[in-house]
Order: structure tokens, then sequence, then C-alpha cells
């Protein structure tokens, strides 16, 4: 497929000091063409209402972290759409997925996380054990009709991997397993259970939730949006992997220490590096000294950030692995990172009935250091439309290109609901991710004449 001209990752590779992971030599071009997309996906109410039965309610989805339900009685709400979950860990430990509506006059039956002996409706009290089972029944003697065998709380599959909670509405659904398709394979070098959540950030964004997601399928939009971002990120270098036989991931590979293509004329290493450490990316007045690059001294700053200041031991990682960004995105609406580059994990869904709401979820997954007691997780914290993400001092350096991220979503929904044009134009490398979420959902949810 046609590409940028200049080094492409693979040469980068070439370059380090270090030989990467097999799984970072991989490649998957499909072509899937250059022709415009419809845009009705992202605005149209028929269509969101067709996603909940045809993908949400189809489709296996992280709710949350195994360790927000460490210990039996703990519980959290997981809410997509129109649908909830109450998940929790029973009496025996096993991990539970009920629907979160009271089987008698359909009262939402939990709103919050927290520790529960039983559940309980708030409305009238009708009662369930952990394991689902009908506890209490007030003035059941007005009840003739009730059979307990047959008021259980119904469930949703769940199941794990990675650390992550998943769940599916459809118990015909298929194994996880099947629907990871061959991410396991690649994650088994950095394995996302051995992580922590060191920050939890979620908030309302002013667009649909595919257009969240998409924001985080390609560099591209850094020329744009991230120009400070450019003499240190090698942007249009970037490799894109889809793969035919994959519907559900998909992969991009970015290099950082290495300046963007579009940078016209030459960038110093010196240069390089001093624009970097302005970011946190190498101490101030680091010196690139004869026979060093700028991405050998980003390396190495990189390696001493996660040996000092997280205990990670880096003497068996790559610099692919410390340095750059390598981005997974899961179907529908989860973006995950391997390697040490960025231990961040994005969510987006829809927030209720509107097409032009979601919910972002931004975690930091963050390696536990060896011989550590897993830290407690971070607990969540919801912003406000008048606050930001750089508000959030755990967030680091992500929260300031977060929120160049934040005002640039609004602002596309805005922009497809004025336009007059009625498709959206891709490019057939850069946003070949975009193309293969898109054949995906629509696999699940076919367009119709009505869109």
């Amino acid at each position: 497929m046609t590409r940028c001209p200049g080094p492409s990752y693979q040469d980068i590779l070439d370059q380090d000091g270090s030989s990467p992971p097999q799984i970072l030599r991989e490649s998957g071009a499909e072509s899937l063409g250059a022709h415009d997309l419809p845009a009705e996906v992202y605005l149209s109410a028929d269509y969101h209402r067709r996603e909940v039965d045809g993908l949400w309610r189809r489709v296996w989805q992280i709710a949350g972290r195994v360790e927000d339900v460490p210990e039996p009685g703990d519980s959290f709400v997981y809410d997509i759409a129109d649908d909830s979950l109450i998940i929790l860990r029973t009496a025996s430990g096993e991990l539970r997925a009920y629907h979160n509506a009271c089987l008698h006059r359909g009262t939402r039956l939990r709103d919050d996380a927290g520790k529960l002996e039983r559940i309980r409706c708030p409305f009238h009290g009708f009662t369930w054990s952990l394991e689902g089972d009908l506890a209490d029944v007030p003035c059941r003697w007005d009840f003739p009709e009730i059979k307990d065998e047959e008021f259980g709380l119904p469930q949703a599959q769940v199941d794990t991997w990675g650390g992550f909670v998943f769940v599916n509405f459809d118990q015909e659904a298929g194994p996880l397993e099947d629907y990871l398709e061959d991410l396991p394979r690649h994650f088994a070098h950095w394995p996302l259970e051995d992580r922590f959540v060191g920050a939890r950030v979620e908030r309302r964004v002013a667009c649909n939730w595919k257009i969240a997601v998409e924001a985080f399928i390609e560099t591209f939009h850094v020329i744009g949006v991230h120009p400070a971002n450019m003499p240190f990120f090698g942007d249009a270098n970037s490799q894109y992997d889809v793969w035919p036989e994959r519907r559900h991931h998909n992969r991009m590979l970015n290099a950082s220490g290495t300046p963007s293509p579009h940078l016209r004329g030459e960038m110093s290493d010196q240069r390089i590096v001093d624009i970097a450490a302005r970011f946190g990316m190498a101490e101030p007045g680091t010196r690139v000294a004869e026979g060093q690059s700028a991405r050998s001294v980003m390396v190495a700053a990189s390696r001493e950030r996660l040996s000092s200041g997280m205990g990670i031991d880096t003497k068996d990682l790559s610099d692919a692995e410390v340095q750059d960004v390598i981005q997974y995105s899961l179907f529908p609406n989860v973006v995950l990172f391997g390697g040490f580059g960025s231990p961040l994990f994005y969510r987006a869904r829809p927030d209720g009935d509107d097409p032009n709401l979601c919910l972002f979820e931004v975690m930091l997954l963050l390696p536990i250091p060896a011989g550590a007691e897993r830290p407690a997780p971070a607990k969540r914290r919801w912003l406000e439309d008048h606050e930001k993400w750089s508000d959030v001092p755990e967030l680091s350096y992500f929260g300031p290109v977060l929120d160049e991220d934040q005002a640039i979503m609004p602002r596309v929904q805005r922009g497809l609901r004025a336009s007059r044009k009625p498709m959206v134009t891709l490019g057939a490398y850069q946003e070949s991710r975009i193309r293969h979420f898109r054949r995906t959902l629509e696999e699940y949810v076919p367009l119709s004449t009505s869109d």
C-alpha cells in the first residue's frame, strides 16, 4: 500500500540498539479501498437504536477491572445506552452480571459501586441473594403467582481477560476467547493483568461514541491537533495494521524520538531532545553526545524513568517497548496499549439515547513493580464540563494532550451536523483502521435506505 515517503516504522526499528519482540515485526496491510463512507452512522437516532440491538446487546465489551470487585460482595454498575448491569462477586468468589432492574415493577436496583450482602430493591424491598436467587418478598401472601425458582435475577455472560471484566448481554454469544481473536497472543508480551489502575477519569463529551474512538486510532491528526509534538514524534512514519481475517482488533505502531516527516529541513538531534525535555520526556539540559541520536537519548531517559520511578527492570525490554506507542483497538469501543511507552486505556460508549453524546473514560494502567504488592486502584473521578483533563495531576503529561483532543471531538460532531456532504472521506492507509472499524460495525448494524 502507498505510505509516507521516508523511513517506515520497521526502518526505525532496524536502527535501534536492541531487537524488538517478533510481534512488532509482524504487519497487516489489507487494502480496504479509498471510497467515502456514510456520515449518518454518527448522527442518526434510528441508527443508534439499531446499534443498541444489533451491537451493544451482542458483543463482548469491557465493563470494568477485576480489581473493582476483589472480594465477595464487591459490586459496581455498568451502564451502556439504556441497558444496565450489576457486576458483583458472589460469596463463593464467582463473578456475576445481573440485569439492573427489579422483577417486581422494574425499578433500577443499584446506582453505585459498593459492598453488598444482598440485592434489595429501594422501592418495595424485593430482595435477592448474591447468587441471584429470590430471598424475600414483602407481603408474600399477596403474590401467589411468584415461583421462587422462576424469579431469579436474569444474567448476562461474564468473563475476564487481561485484568478486565467483560460482559455480553447475549446468552447465545460465543466465548470471549474467540471474540478476542489474536489479541491475547500479542499481549502475552505485556500482560495487562499485571497492571494496576493509577488513574481513572471519565467525562461526557458532545460527540458520538464512534467519533471519540476514531480520534485515537490514527496519528494523521497530530499535524493539526498536536503540532508541538511533531519534533519528537514520527506521526507519518506510523505503521497501521489491519489483518484480513480479524474483525475485532487492529493496531498501529508509532515511533517516538524521531521527528515528523512533515517538518521541512533538518531537525538536529540536540534540538529534538531540547524540545522533548519541555514535555518531561528527557531531563532539561541533556546533551546528545557524539555517536548518540535523539531517539537513543530519549530511550535512555525512558528506561531511567521506568526503573527509578516505577521499579521496572528494563534490561530485557527493547527500545521500542520502552519508548514507542504500541496501540491496539478492540471492537467496538476500547483502545489498549502494549509495551511501556504509553500506559493508557481509552473507552467510549453511548450516553443514554442521544447519538450526539458519549461517555469517555481514560485510565492509566501502570506496571506493578517486581516483588511489590498490587497498589489499591485509583478512585474514579468524574470531570464536569468546565474541568480539563490537565486538572487531574495523576494524568501527568497526558492531560494537556487529552485537552487538545477534547477540543476537537465536539467540533467534528457539530461539523457533521452542519455539513451538506452525506459522506466522510478517509485516507486509504493512515485512516485504514477507521475503515476496518466501520466495516465491522456495518456487519453488526447494516446501513439501511432510511439512514
